[in-house]
């Protein structure tokens, strides 16, 4: 929805065209394909092709051609690929949110905010391909960040220890999303699963990692954890999930060395 109160406003002016998009807060179209066309048509089309193909098959023409339209009908509601790029980009992080719950474990929400978003890098492969630019300032994306500072409202930090830890999250699950993507993409390539894990190679690895050269790397070749041999007896489960739980871990202790004033908080 346009907010024609807001489109002269100077507040507005350094914002990237994309995010005053996203705002509506851009002129809409005067001519053009009335009720046939619309921002949200032209993103949702972008995405279907970025989801089948690549983000590198998504073009304005490529878009006009699979809705229908000429590609100055798209310039007329979007002007540029870089602007319909951050439109997909935040139409992809309208996840849904999950209720505020009186007394909610925090752990439990920050587990939550993790899941949902490394799973948009799974769901859409593509996203991960654009470099992040800059914080995010676009309607979807700060729903969710919403969402995290709600996990943190009775926190005794201060607001730059919270925007720490949104990064850390937000880092972690960036990372675990990217990782989980190029396995899911190996696979769907053809990829034998043993070879992601390193078991094809635990054979020759345990010929080649000497403990002269590897003496901290080689007890891990040589019992088999290091390719993955041993998965049946692991203890720590999914390495990912472990890894959130010992940031998690981090959080709480820094909260209560906060609480205690002792200086492992500084």
């Amino acid at each position: 929805m346009q907010n024609k109160e807001h489109l002269d406003d100077e507040a507005f002016i350094h914002l990237p065209n994309g995010a005053k998009l996203s705002w509506g807060l851009a002129k809409q179209p005067t001519r053009g394909p009335k009720g046939e066309l619309s921002i949200s048509k032209i993103v949702d089309a972008a995405i279907a092709i970025a989801d089948r193909e690549g983000l590198a098959a998504v073009s304005m023409n490529r878009v006009a051609s699979s809705l229908g339209f000429t590609t100055m009908s798209l310039y007329r509601y979007i002007s540029s690929k870089d602007d319909l790029l951050f439109l997909m980009q935040d139409a992809i992080c309208a996840v849904p949110i999950p209720p505020e719950r009186p007394g909610a474990d925090w752990r439990e929400s920050m587990r939550e905010y993790v899941r949902v978003c490394a799973q948009v890098f799974c769901d859409h492969p593509w996203f991960g391909d654009i470099p992040v630019s800059g914080i995010p300032i676009a309607p979807n994306n700060l729903q969710i960040v919403d969402w995290v500072f709600g996990s943190m409202r009775d926190f005794q930090l201060n607001d730059f220890e919270k925007m720490s830890v949104l990064l850390l999250l937000s880092s972690y699950s960036r990372s675990v999303g990217i990782i989980r993507r190029d396995f899911q993409r190996a696979i769907q390539a053809g990829a034998n699963p043993n070879s992601i894990n390193g078991l094809n190679y635990s054979a020759a690895l345990k010929k080649l990692v000497k403990p002269d050269r590897y003496p901290n790397l080689y007890p891990f070749v040589i019992s088999g954890v290091y390719t993955g041999e041993k998965e049946d007896e692991n203890p720590v489960g999914d390495d990912f999930d472990f890894g959130l739980e010992r940031i998690l871990d981090g959080i709480e202790h820094y909260l209560s060395a906060k609480l205690s004033g002792k200086p492992d908080a500084e």
